[in-house]
Parts: C-alpha cells; structure tokens; sequence
C-alpha cells in the first residue's frame, strides 16, 4: 500500500469528503436556482433544511448571494471547495500537480461565479473541474492506498448527503455497494460490525436513511 503518514491519511480522507460536498451541493443548488429566485420566498429555507445546514439568511437574494460565494460562512460551497484546496496543496506529492491543477481551476472559476451576470454557468465549469479532478486522481496517482482513501471520503460524504435529501433508494444502494468494497482496500482504521451492518441495510425493501447516516458518521475508528 505504501506508508502514509497518519496527518495524511486524513487530509486525503477529508480532500475525498470536500471534494463531493462540493460537487453534490452545487447539483442541488444550480437545480434549485430557478425556484429560489422566482418561487415562494420562503423556498430557500426548505434547502436549508434538507442539509441541515443554519438558516442565517434573511431572504432568498441574500441566500443566492452568500451560500456559493461567502468565504466566512463555513457552511458555504466556497469554504468546502476552499477546504479541499488546503488539504490538496498540503498532498501535492501524493497527487501530483497535474491533479492538483484541477482543483485550482474549479478555484478559479468559483471566484468567476462569484462576480459573474450567469454564475450557473461558471458553477457548471467548477463541477467540471471535480469531474476532471477525480479522473487524473484516478489515472495518475500511482498508489492505490491514496486513490482509494479519496473515495472512502467521497462515497461517505456521498452517502451522507443523499441520506439528508432523500436520494433514490437505488442510488444509496450503490453508494453502499461502492464504499463496502473500497475501504477493506485502504489502511484506514474501520468499524467491521458497522460496516457489515450498512452493508445488510443496503439489502432492506426500505432502508432506514437516519440509521444509514448515523452508521456511516460512526464508521471510522475514532
């Protein structure tokens, strides 16, 4: 696998983790976009609510403005995509400067969307730049321990998050399927029980999404 220090083990997990917050969360928000500038005022707060994120906003302009693009709101996109820049640049052996470079472009073009007359645009430029960024990891980085730390970190957050919004029961399913098989292939510190228990939830007619997401937060060794 290859000796990973433990400080890095866990910027990898969280680079994993940030990197999915932030392409996830602007699925929601770009799909959403139309409905938080002409529908109830009061709708913003309903997308706050599925994240469980504060609703510090006094009004759905304020919420359009400040969620993407506010670096002092950490619930914010920005200060996730910021993150998982930080813990990237600390990794830049690991990853390489070739994978690193897509993180600074999808950088590059949130401060776009920030100042921007169509940011959903931009927006779609940093989603892309996530896409591409997972595809070097993948292609470039020769360690598998360090490939596939990021997608533990991924598939949690992912899991996480379609828990909160009520994703389809089949694509939870999936990510299930997808993280069970990818964290025995790591040197992370794991929960064997829990991780056997989300695997047979998985398999439920009706998974419980809460319990799902309660197992997922305990998973990894504290």
């Amino acid at each position: 696998m290859g000796i990973i220090s433990v400080e890095n083990t866990d910027r990898l997990y969280w680079l994993g983790r940030y990197t999915e917050r932030t392409y996830t969360t602007i699925l929601l928000f770009s799909e959403s976009f139309d409905g938080l500038i002409d529908g109830p005022e009061d709708y913003y707060t309903d997308f706050c609510r599925r994240l469980d994120i504060p609703d510090i906003y006094p009004n759905a302009e304020d919420f359009t403005k400040h969620y993407p693009y506010d670096r002092t709101n950490p619930d914010s996109i920005v200060s996730n995509l910021m993150r998982a820049y930080d813990n990237a640049i600390v990794l830049r052996e690991e990853l390489g400067s070739e994978t690193l470079s897509y993180l600074q472009l999808a950088v590059y073009a949130m401060n776009k969307a920030a100042v921007s007359d169509a940011p959903l645009i931009e927006l779609q430029k940093v989603e892309d730049n996530l896409l591409a960024f997972w595809g070097i990891a993948d292609d470039t980085i020769e360690s598998e321990n360090v490939r596939n730390i990021i997608k533990v970190g991924k598939r949690i957050e992912r899991i996480d998050l379609y828990g909160r919004i009520q994703m389809p029961e089949k694509c939870m399913r999936r990510e299930i399927h997808r993280l069970t098989g990818r964290i025995p292939r790591t040197n992370l510190a794991y929960n064997k029980n829990l991780l056997s228990d989300l695997a047979k939830m998985a398999e439920l007619p009706s998974p419980d999404y809460y319990r799902i997401v309660e197992k997922t937060d305990h998973l990894l060794a504290q």
